[in-house]
């Protein structure tokens, strides 16, 4: 399921998983009020927006299968960060989700195997058909194995960001990122520094590079 939300950029392509990476995770939280960027999160988007870069949201939400929000709900969610992000001079192309949830975990019919399911690269596939974006060139940055799983399947070099990123060189080789690191701050600086020098140059003339 997806809801798209703003233009394309003309800098990198930058998928992101939502609860831990963008956000703090508050398990099946749909209440704007409550929602906060990670740490480093707000300096991210900045640089990222400076890049003018493709930023899509790929975010399993198990909450609504499970009955624990309805799926309109997400809408808010959606609403909000589009704002958020555009306040740090950034865009939001894209919020892609899953409602379901693997089969037997609740009573709902959306309680069945899906391919949207991270780790399934059904999100980052539709958003890419969708939005007109090529996998080869993007990144998908994620807290978790299933996020490295995703982005690698679909194609997207990868990064993990968060706790899990420190003990990154023992997972196994299909579940191991190109990168790991401790937060979405320093994932934007590894992905700005491997884009054309265009981009660069555009985030140094906006100095948000401090």
């Amino acid at each position: 399921m997806a809801v798209t939300a703003g233009r394309r950029g003309r800098g990198p392509v930058v998928f992101l998983d939502k609860d831990g990476t963008l956000i703090e995770d508050l398990p099946y939280n749909v209440d704007p009020r409550r929602i906060r960027f990670a740490p480093g999160a707000r300096e991210a988007i900045r640089l990222l927006g400076a890049a003018d870069a493709v930023l899509v949201i790929a975010t399993n939400q198990t909450g609504v299968a499970r009955g624990y929000f309805r799926e309109e709900d997400l809408g808010a969610v959606e609403a909000h960060l589009a704002r958020e992000v555009e306040a740090l001079g950034a865009r939001l192309a894209g919020f892609y989700y899953c409602p379901h949830v693997e089969p037997g975990a609740a009573s709902s019919d959306l309680a069945r195997a899906c391919d949207c399911r991270k780790p399934e690269p059904g999100l980052i596939d539709r958003a890419c058909r969708d939005l007109g974006l090529a996998p080869e060139t993007a990144w998908f940055v994620g807290d978790a194995w299933m996020d490295v799983v995703a982005g690698r399947r679909a194609g997207c070099r990868t990064i993990l960001v968060g706790p899990d990123a420190r003990t990154a060189d023992r997972l196994p080789p299909d579940r191991r990122p190109d990168h790991a690191v401790d937060n979405l701050l320093l994932a934007a600086q590894i992905i700005l520094a491997s884009a054309p020098s265009t981009a660069r140059a555009r985030v140094d003339l906006v100095g948000a590079i401090r």
